[in-house]
């Protein structure tokens, strides 16, 4: 009972069921595969040259030149009226003055930031608070309990207050450590610090303060007044594009001019003072941060992730695991590979899609893992439920089928559940002379049984030879069809060969029971050709593949007149008229078997054929015809004639024959009388 829960097609939904509700738990797993997937997209991006920031950096011409860090700070203040010289922008300073210049630079280094439109530094710090410089904001709700929090932060030395803007240079790695956000507010308590790359707006557009919306998912949206809003998640962060690269001078030149109009970022790049950070793009200087957040900002173009996308995502993932259920269940393997396939394909697409065309970050990598698990165990299932079920008809047909047969029933076992319509040839045999060898037994019921199984044997192996299937054994009486369920276009001469076979088996099955000193056995089969009915029939507890027809049951009646004729073989005028050409025939009568109104020819078959056969047979039609015309005294003559025809074996019919003649002699029959012979027992 567990075995048909657990591989029944439905318990896939279980499985889907879990792998949403993991989904909803969002592991840590899932949250990396997510932004790795993420990382890809942005990857996707050409890189240009930024056209609004250019880059100073202090690097190794700079150490040689001013010599090792920290410079006198008025190296730096000569450097900040250079680029004001050369007609720059706003100058950023993501680097922390929170100390003095033990050299005595601090007074010229103030002077050079006072009204220069320059922006220094500040840092949130676990370790301590002072020198801060808050700045203000314009509130909409409530965006406080959304912003990140430090507990404390640690800003320039007082005389530095003097700068035109002091902002945040704190990073916000993801789980994985990649940074991919960054915060534009952040909070110590109730008061709210800008992050330097929007400081630089700030002081770019002479405003006091920032505005801030909130709704009850959290923040909404930013702004610098006068300047377009920013659209944030709900904890004021924004995806950074990465898709920017730099004009870059080194800080040791005396020609800025190439900067003109631009914002300009000071940072280091000297061997052990540049700090780095990793990117989707890969290892970058930290004040890479900051130009891109302001490259991001001024774009206009920021990546969105909207609040509801998770579930939306969990929701797709939940319906593809529904629909490859379904498919996996009632489809073909080709179709079910082709469509995996397009699902797979039509995911990756359409993230790529609203990244390049919406800048609209969906994550598919959830979908993409509930259509893989889903699939390999519903077709896991699948393949369990067939090998149950082949194994199942293996079982049930081994001894019934050839092994052809078996491996075709294997492979579409719908030709047993769906049942089919088809023309058939069918043979019934039967054991001939079984009493005296049953009672050669005595009480030996195990050897008897021995001898009846090798019995079913001999007529069994020609029928499974020919790739015929057997239906049933019923006691000593055997019943198997050619057409069914394998395809043979010609049946009717399969099963009147096999017939022949299966005597033939009889006849070596004797030789080595009479060498044992038991009698020996006959076997009588009747072949008949029509339309049957198969499938699987019975109850639903006990059902076994069978056939059904109008067909079925006349074979089965010419079979049991082969003893009445004195025939082991008889064959019905359909697979007569099929094989004609064939096989060597004698006509045996026209009979209408018990409970039928019209009469059939039937056949007899003979093998080992003579030459000086054909003329008896002729002698043997034209008999029939003195019988139809009701000459039976020239009939009996022709009778009495072919006894020793055919290598006799045909006396039994033909002493049958006399007696038919004798009888019909006593009849009054009408002169239109068509000759068919009335069956009154089965």
């Amino acid at each position: 009972m567990i075995k048909k829960i657990f591989t029944h097609w439905t318990f896939a939904f279980v499985t889907l069921f879990f792998v949403t509700y993991l989904g909803y738990t969002n592991p840590q797993i899932k949250e990396i595969l997510k932004l790795k997937s993420f990382d890809l997209l942005f990857q996707s991006e050409e890189q240009t040259i930024s056209p609004n920031i250019g880059v100073v950096t202090i690097d190794e011409a700079s150490i040689e030149k001013y010599g090792q860090w920290p410079w006198k700070r008025d190296v730096l203040a000569d450097l900040i009226y250079k680029l004001r010289e050369s007609g720059v922008g706003i100058i950023m300073m993501p680097i922390l003055f929170s100390e003095p210049d033990r050299l005595g630079g601090d007074e010229v280094f103030a002077q050079s930031l006072q009204g220069m439109g320059v922006v220094i530094a500040q840092v949130g710090t676990t370790q301590t608070n002072k020198n801060t410089v808050p700045r203000g904001i314009a509130k909409i709700g409530d965006p406080l309990p959304w912003l990140f929090e430090w507990p404390g932060m640690l800003g320039p030395i007082p005389d530095l207050h003097v700068a035109d803007g002091v902002g945040v240079i704190n990073t916000a790695p993801e789980i994985d450590g990649v940074v991919r956000r960054v915060p534009l507010i952040m909070r110590i308590g109730d008061e709210t610090y800008p992050a330097m790359a929007i400081e630089v707006i700030r002081v770019a557009t002479g405003q006091p303060s920032y505005q801030i919306k909130a709704g009850p998912a959290g923040v909404e949206a930013m702004r610098v007044p006068g300047f377009s809003p920013i659209k944030t998640d709900s904890n004021a962060r924004i995806w950074l594009r990465w898709n920017k690269k730099y004009d870059t001078i080194s800080a040791s030149s005396n020609d800025f001019s190439q900067f003109a109009g631009r914002t300009v970022i000071i940072g280091m790049t000297a061997e052990g003072l540049g700090g780095i950070i990793a990117t989707p793009t890969g290892e970058q200087y930290d004040y890479m941060l900051s130009a891109s957040t302001l490259d991001t900002v001024l774009s206009g173009e920021s990546v969105q992730r909207h609040n509801l996308s998770g579930f939306l995502e969990m929701l797709a993932g939940f319906l593809v695991g529904l629909s490859v259920i379904v498919l996996v269940r009632f489809s073909p393997y080709w179709l079910i590979g082709l469509s995996i396939l397009s699902l797979y394909g039509a995911s990756v697409y359409t993230s790529y899609y609203f990244f390049s065309n919406k800048l609209l970050l969906v994550d598919v990598t959830w979908i993409i893992i509930t259509l893989t698990i889903i699939t390999m165990h519903s077709v896991f299932n699948r393949f369990i439920q067939e090998f149950f079920e082949k194994q199942k008809i293996k079982k049930q047909f081994a001894g019934y089928a050839s092994p052809t047969v078996v491996k075709m029933l294997q492979e579409n076992p719908s030709l047993i559940k769906d049942g089919t319509k088809r023309e058939i040839s069918i043979c019934f045999s039967d054991l001939r002379g079984f009493t005296p060898l049953g009672e050669s037994f005595g009480d030996d019921v195990k050897g008897l049984t021995k001898l009846m199984n090798g019995y079913m044997d001999a007529i069994t192996q020609p029928v499974l030879d020919a790739d015929g299937m057997i239906i049933k054994y019923i006691g000593d009486a055997s019943m198997h069809v050619h057409n069914a369920p394998n395809d043979d276009p010609e049946h009717p001469k399969s099963a009147v060969q096999t017939g022949l076979n299966m005597l033939k088996s009889v006849e070596k099955f004797n030789e080595i029971i009479t060498s044992e000193g038991r009698p020996p056995i006959g076997m009588g089969a009747g072949i008949n050709t029509g339309l049957g009915y198969l499938g699987e029939m019975g109850s639903t507890k006990r059902h076994s593949y069978d056939v059904l027809g109008d067909a079925v049951s006349t074979a089965a009646r010419i079979e049991s007149k082969c003893k009445e004729y004195g025939c082991l073989l008889l064959v019905g005028e359909n697979t007569y008229d099929a094989t004609s050409n064939d096989f060597f025939y004698l006509k045996i009568d026209e009979l209408a078997v018990k409970g039928k109104s019209v009469g059939i020819r039937i056949y007899t078959v003979l093998d080992d054929v003579k030459d000086n056969w054909y003329e008896a047979q002729k002698e043997h039609n034209k008999m029939h015809e003195l019988y139809h015309n009701q000459k039976f005294n020239d009939a009996i003559k022709l009778c009495n004639k072919l006894m020793t025809e055919f290598d006799k074996k045909m006396i039994n019919y033909y002493e049958m024959w006399i007696e038919r003649c004798e009888y019909m002699k006593t009849q009054k029959l009408p002169k239109d009388w068509n000759g068919v012979f009335i069956a009154t027992t089965k």
